[in-house]
């Protein structure tokens, strides 16, 4: 595959990404919910940028992430000019492509949402507002795909420690950068031999 023909799979995945999240931040208030399906709905949230909303504690550490999110997407870049020079497997590079894609994705939100946007809480946020709600690099990544499959299930009573408690599946709200990395690690899991094939 050609180094062109991967930059195009980054871009066409950037553009997705961002044009779904300045849509719902622009037309949704935070932690509202449109049903699409029973088993999936449009839900903005937004997070300091870590799998699950985890943060790193202290003042510094959302610049801290930012950061080296930063230094890995110049690594994953460096990836994947190799790959391609090295005529490494094509499920290796649209991986790649796709990790690349969806870090850079994210990248974005943190680094200018803070700086485009004012705060959704209650309102609908403006795109390229007087009053921003962060600074550079202080932005927070839009989140919207929810996909609640089984929803205020319960344990069987006879498992131990759990049993009869409640749970539901999946929880976790998520983009299109997510997913776009989330299917490039599926690529790599299921495709493995081929995708690490020597060139």
């Amino acid at each position: 595959m050609s180094l062109k023909k991967a930059y195009l799979i980054v871009i066409l995945v950037l553009l997705v990404d961002q044009i779904s999240k300045i849509y719902i931040k622009t037309h949704f208030m935070l932690e509202e919910k449109v049903p699409v399906f029973s088993w999936f709905q449009i839900y903005f949230i937004e997070n300091e940028g870590m799998a699950w909303g985890a943060q790193i504690p202290g003042t510094y550490g959302k610049l801290f992430l930012t950061l080296f999110r930063l230094v890995a997407v110049c690594g994953i870049g460096w990836w994947l000019n190799d790959a391609v020079k090295k005529h490494q497997s094509k499920f290796l590079i649209v991986s790649i492509a796709l990790i690349l894609a969806g870090a850079f994705g994210n990248i974005i939100d943190s680094v200018f949402y803070g700086l485009i946007f004012d705060h959704s809480h209650g309102q609908v946020a403006t795109l390229f507002s007087d009053k921003p709600y962060g600074t550079v690099l202080h932005g927070k990544v839009v989140d919207m795909l929810y996909f609640p499959i089984i929803k205020n299930a319960h344990f069987p009573s006879w498992i131990p420690g759990i049993g009869g408690k409640e749970f539901s599946f999946f929880n976790a709200i998520f983009n299109v950068a997510d997913a776009a990395i989330s299917i490039a690690v599926g690529i790599l899991i299921v495709f493995n031999k081929k995708a690490f094939a020597k060139s």
